[in-house]
């Protein structure tokens, strides 16, 4: 009887098409992250309530199109944005610090180039009209200690008509009383959420105005979160912990 020296066996086949498989699965997940959404991690408060730290949520590199910065390692292929769409007051984005254009930062969009911003009294104003800050409640967060803090919070909407919540520590913080900012063309002014826990353009020197190229897009759905920022939370060391310090009610809540 005879036999095929050169036959492979099956087992040889089923190793090369499972590699195979492997290899298009990290290739079409490398292009959608290079191309189309890239995940990212809050590890600060300055967005608190809106995002949380311990949230990891997806950012739509198509919002604004490309520049340099949407890629990584940010090549200096070219200068600009192609296929751009400019970003609306109110969208939440993650941007290159342009202190050193390389530090991924995430802020609220509320100045529009040419626009003038100041702070007067913890209430933003846009061009010379106050935006209106209505009080909603308190948020609930810990301090150094672990101890329950409340927070003032205050529901504020835009001209455009875009509503988000912001928080107010103190009164009359560091930044609750600065301006008038003048917007440079090509520029955007981003502030946080946690007015008074955020390091944002009212620092000139620190952030200061965005240039439109160094945003790398727009923040758009939660799609884990865990209370890494709470007293033993997310204990690594006890796995049957884990249910409870996942929050569970904030997957796949859109950013807004």
């Amino acid at each position: 009887m005879a036999s095929n020296s050169n036959a492979r066996p099956s087992r040889y086949y089923g190793m090369r098409d499972t590699f195979v498989v492997v290899l298009q699965a990290l290739a079409i997940a490398l292009f959608v992250r290079v191309f189309f959404y890239q995940p990212f991690n809050i590890p600060s408060g300055s967005m608190k309530e809106t995002l949380l730290v311990g949230d990891y949520l997806f950012v739509s590199k198509l919002s604004y199109g490309y520049s340099k910065f949407s890629f990584p390692f940010s090549p200096d292929l070219f200068s600009g944005r192609i296929f751009a769409s400019e970003p609306e007051r109110g969208d939440v984005a993650v941007f290159k610090l342009p202190r050193d254009n390389a530090t991924d930062y995430i802020k609220r969009v509320v100045g529009l180039p040419g626009d003038e911003i100041e702070v007067r009294g913890g209430q933003l104003i846009i061009n010379g009209t106050a935006v209106p800050k209505v009080r909603k409640g308190s948020f609930t967060t810990v301090d150094d200690e672990g101890l329950p803090v409340e927070i003032a919070s205050f529901v504020e909407t835009l001209p455009n008509g875009v509503s988000y919540t912001v928080l107010d520590a103190q009164e009359n913080g560091p930044f609750d009383n600065v301006g008038p900012y003048k917007v440079p063309e090509g520029h955007y002014f981003m502030m946080g959420d946690n007015r008074d826990n955020s390091t944002d353009s009212r620092a000139q020197r620190a952030v200061g105005y965005v240039p439109f190229e160094n945003f790398v897009g727009r923040a758009e759905i939660i799609f884990f979160s865990a209370a890494v920022d709470e007293p033993d939370a997310l204990r690594w060391t006890s796995p049957w912990t884990w249910p409870f310090d996942i929050r569970w009610s904030r997957f796949f809540n859109l950013v807004r």
